[in-house]
């Protein structure tokens, strides 16, 4: 039976969370996602090195690599320095960024392009710590603050397209329009990711329903909340007896791998798919059309708009996929999609690539939060931390794929 007083507990500053959750899932993917954004401007500036494609493919190795080593050690980790050490680095890279510009005096060349693709694997590691560390941390809490999070890191790419088109719109005529608009990308992308350290470390671990879900996760044993308990004015648990140990043993990462293989052969494939066409595909394949050098940015913009609207469509219960069979048949099915946008970059016109853009994006924004929001359920808070790590590590693992795969758009093109 739940006391009144636990219950209260449960919801009191429930939306504040889902609000912060929302800015600290867009702090996540801000920094990248402005990079990604400008890519107009790299390709001006880099004509020879597809910046789309091998900054992308520099940035994931180090994601990957490090997240592997984090969710295999998760257990023994402190979630709070982790997650606060990935916000700090997303905020001095991205003012890296804007540094590398301004002393180069938005100059190309080799040097400079090596400095933004060090910055790029830089922005990998910070990735990895606070994507795993955060969908972790929120998975044994509430399913919503799951999707907040999630809704959060789409967001990230639909305001950094948003921006992106009103810079072009009103540098486009100005004399070094693409770089005046690229150093206030990265000026705001600073200041925001200053914000999210605040957030994360001031905010957050003092909200009461935040509070309460650690305090359980840390009396089922969990060990990595012990910092996040401290911030928010709550001692860590004392140690419990042997009947208690007992109470508190959990699955190994393996056992919960081979239980929720579906789930993490899902996230893969989710992200192997749409890497494979996003950006690169959209960003250098599509031909030329009457909307010129807007013609990627719609695109771009288009998949991020409709990605952060499938990741809101599982809020309404009757629309949300939880069977894991059906789900792996419906990801199984976006492999369609691929002889879709060849035939359409061929012989469709730009209407058709805008529609293919949207349903890739819908899929992947929806598909997303029906697995990361089902996956945890039944299980205890330190193993809901360690498969939210697992996911996300198998996600990170799909993205990789996908952007290898997107070179394969480049044969029989001269390069």
């Amino acid at each position: 039976m739940v006391l009144p007083n636990e219950a209260s507990k449960r919801l009191e500053g429930k939306y504040t969370a889902m609000v912060v959750c929302w800015f600290l899932g867009n702090g996540c993917l801000f920094s990248w996602n402005s990079m990604l954004t400008i890519e107009d401007y790299y390709v001006y500036l880099f004509p020879n090195y597809h910046p789309s494609r091998v900054l992308t493919l520099v940035y994931q190795p180090f994601a990957l690599g490090t997240l592997a080593i984090l969710a295999y050690h998760e257990a023994k980790i402190n979630t709070r320095r982790r997650n606060l050490f990935g916000y700090i680095l997303f905020f001095l890279s991205s003012l890296a960024v804007l540094v590398l510009d301004l002393a180069t005096s938005g100059k190309g060349g080799l040097g400079t392009f090596i400095g933004i693709c060090i910055i790029s694997g830089v922005f990998g590691v910070a990735d990895a710590n606070v994507q795993g560390g955060m969908v972790g941390d929120l998975s044994y809490m509430r399913p919503e603050f799951i999707q907040s999070y999630v809704a959060g890191l789409a967001a990230s790419g639909f305001i950094t397209s948003a921006l992106r088109l009103i810079t072009k719109a009103a540098f486009e005529n100005s004399q070094g329009g693409l770089r005046k608009g690229a150093i206030l990308f990265f000026a705001i992308s600073s200041f925001f990711e200053f914000l999210c350290v605040l957030l994360y470390a001031y905010v957050f671990p003092k909200l009461p329903v935040v509070k309460y879900y650690r305090s359980k996760a840390a009396s089922e044993g969990s060990k990595t909340v012990a910092s996040d308990l401290a911030a928010g004015g709550i001692q860590a648990l004392p140690e419990t007896d042997d009947v208690g140990s007992k109470n508190q043993e959990r699955l190994s990462n393996k056992e919960l791998l081979l239980q929720n293989i579906d789930y993490a052969i899902d996230m893969f494939l989710i992200y192997a798919l749409t890497l494979s066409i996003f950006p690169g595909f959209l960003s250098e394949d599509t031909g030329k059309h009457s909307l010129g050098s807007w013609y990627a940015l719609v695109l771009i913009s288009m998949y991020n708009v409709w990605d952060l609207i499938g990741r809101y469509i599982p809020l309404i219960k009757p629309l949300k996929l939880e069977s894991r069979k059906a789900l792996t048949m419906v990801i199984i099915s976006r492999v369609l999609l691929v002889p879709a946008f060849y035939f359409t970059s061929k012989y469709g016109d730009q209407g058709w690539m805008i529609m293919l853009t949207s349903i890739l994006g819908l899929s992947n924004g929806y598909l997303t939060v029906c697995v990361l929001t089902s996956a945890p359920k039944g299980y205890k808070g330190p193993e809901q931390n360690a498969l939210g790590n697992l996911l996300v590590l198998f996600l990170l693992g799909g993205i990789f794929a996908g952007v290898t795969l997107d070179w394969l758009w480049l044969i029989g093109k001269g390069w």
